[in-house]
């Protein structure tokens, strides 16, 4: 099953795109487009060529990935990536590109191995992350909060950052791995504890000056 949400541009498919392994193969091909957010989720291909929109995505994964990164190298806690990094997990059958992702030094060893497909450097990982993110636009509700649900956790990923901003107030959740499911954490004055940084964190948003919403993720 193919699943196009489209903008501005056509993608062509090679027939040879059967299966997890397969799509994996058109990734690192020439073929596979520039452009555009394509992933491959238990047997369907979502493809999503709707631009970001600025504020309530772009600058939003922007603020939280720096907030991330800034605590990571602090700790020296292992690795964060935002944005463009390939995730693909055979148990979960699912390739994606998370708006970002964190992996402590233990899963490094143990969980998720970077990859050099191309012979140029890393440019994909396989395994489970200990944390992932997405932030929900109007193209990505259905696979942000229902597939990409159900496939991290099966891939058993520790935390699924979830976020939305495209109403007033914002949701952010940190919905943590269960035997049963991804369950959400508790909030106390909008803060919410996560496990796999060991602190608590708070997400804000305010009018600048120019009228444009300005986030900040607090941490505690």
């Amino acid at each position: 099953m193919v699943n196009v949400k489209l903008e501005w541009e056509h993608i062509i498919i090679p027939v040879y795109v059967k299966d997890l392994a397969s799509f994996r193969r058109w990734t690192n091909s020439d073929d596979f487009p520039e452009h555009g957010r394509i992933c491959y989720l238990a047997g369907a291909i979502d493809i999503d060529l709707c631009r970001e929109p600025i504020f309530t995505h772009v600058a939003l994964k922007g603020e939280i990935a720096a907030v991330l990164s800034r605590q990571t190298k602090g700790e020296e806690k292992g690795l964060l990536l935002g944005d463009g990094a390939r995730l693909s997990n055979i148990e979960a059958d699912i390739s994606v590109v998370p708006d970002a992702l964190f992996a402590s030094e233990a899963t490094l060893k143990d969980r998720l191995r970077l990859l050099d497909t191309g012979g140029q450097g890393y440019d994909e990982l396989e395994g489970s992350p200990d944390m992932v993110l997405e932030v929900v636009s109007y193209s990505s509700v259905r696979k942000d909060t229902q597939q990409l649900r159900r496939s991290y956790w099966e891939a058993g990923i520790r935390e699924y950052w979830l976020v939305d901003a495209r109403q007033e107030p914002l949701d952010f959740d940190i919905l943590r791995h269960t035997p049963k499911g991804y369950r959400t954490t508790p909030k106390k004055d909008g803060w919410i504890k996560s496990n796999v940084f060991g602190k608590s964190f708070r997400l804000t948003c305010q009018t600048s000056e120019y009228r444009d919403p300005e986030y900040t993720l607090e941490v505690r």
